[in-house]
């Protein structure tokens, strides 16, 4: 009789790892879709200026960051009118002084704007792509809004005839299985964080799927870009299984040793790093 419980305990505890494998596997990136990328420092919303006198996701900041030779990390959303905005928020208010929802304007609106008091707007990603002239790896994160198809249509077609590599990246996972369906070519990462650090943004039983990477099977991310922090068992496991390792947002050059793309903020690190060190 023990031992068949003994047998039994066994055969679920196998399946249960098998399930837990599935589930989070990540998908597979070949080298020449890895390599642009790889062991790379990236300027969180461009290399701004702490007192955003350069601010943040500003043309002005994309120019800095290519001069210096780092790739670039970026936030999409759609407009009112169709259009695709770099700003990082919903919500206007932090960088504007405005109290609205970007996705409530039109881009002609949000372009009267100005970003904590410089001159300098809020981008089209067009004028992004412009200035990135394909000289540096771009990671774009897609925001999560209401309109999220249309969102990641519209961003596949502002790429076609971009000649500079470029990934997408997004917390959520339904917007990375939609890249993964409609455009397995480009390289994909799942934005994630510990469960506790998502706070009012998802509910606790989403934050536990997402922070412990429970949704890879919707959209098998090639790259993991997680919050630097001590991180669950199952996104190390993720890790082992071949999944290439982003860090955001490090403020110090000892993160370099841990990951295979470092997105970076407040200091000026090396453009490239190997992650052996």
């Amino acid at each position: 009789m023990k031992t068949g419980i003994i047998g039994t305990a066994a055969l679920s505890a196998a399946a249960a790892a098998g399930i837990t494998a599935w589930l989070i596997a990540p998908g597979h990136a070949s080298t020449e879709m890895k390599a642009p990328f790889m062991h790379r420092n990236f300027a969180h919303r461009g290399l701004y200026k702490r007192d955003q006198s350069v601010p943040e996701n500003s043309l002005a900041a994309f120019r800095r960051a290519v001069k210096a030779g780092y790739g670039i990390e970026l936030d999409v959303h759609i407009t009112a009118d169709d259009q695709l905005a770099v700003f990082h928020d919903d919500n206007l208010k932090r960088m504007t002084g405005v109290d609205r929802n970007i996705e409530d304007l039109t881009m002609a609106e949000l372009q009267q704007l100005r970003l904590k008091g410089t001159e300098e707007t809020i981008p089209t990603l067009q004028q992004a792509l412009e200035v990135l002239g394909g000289k540096v790896p771009l990671i774009l994160e897609i925001k999560r809004g209401r309109r999220n198809t249309q969102l990641c249509q519209l961003i596949r077609s502002a790429l076609f005839g971009y000649n500079g590599p470029v990934c997408i990246e997004s917390f959520d996972p339904t917007i990375i299985q939609w890249w993964r369906n409609h455009a397995p070519e480009v390289l994909r990462g799942q934005l994630s964080q510990p469960p506790k650090d998502y706070k009012d943004e998802a509910s606790p039983a989403a934050a536990f799927l997402c922070g412990n990477l429970l949704t890879n099977f919707l959209c098998r991310p090639h790259f993991i870009a997680y919050r630097i922090a001590e991180k669950p068992f199952t996104v190390r496991l993720c890790d082992a299984m071949g999944a290439i390792k982003a860090g955001w947002t490090s403020k110090e050059w000892a993160h370099e040793k841990d990951y295979d793309i470092v997105i970076f903020e407040r200091y000026k690190p090396g453009v490239w790093f190997r992650a052996e060190i």
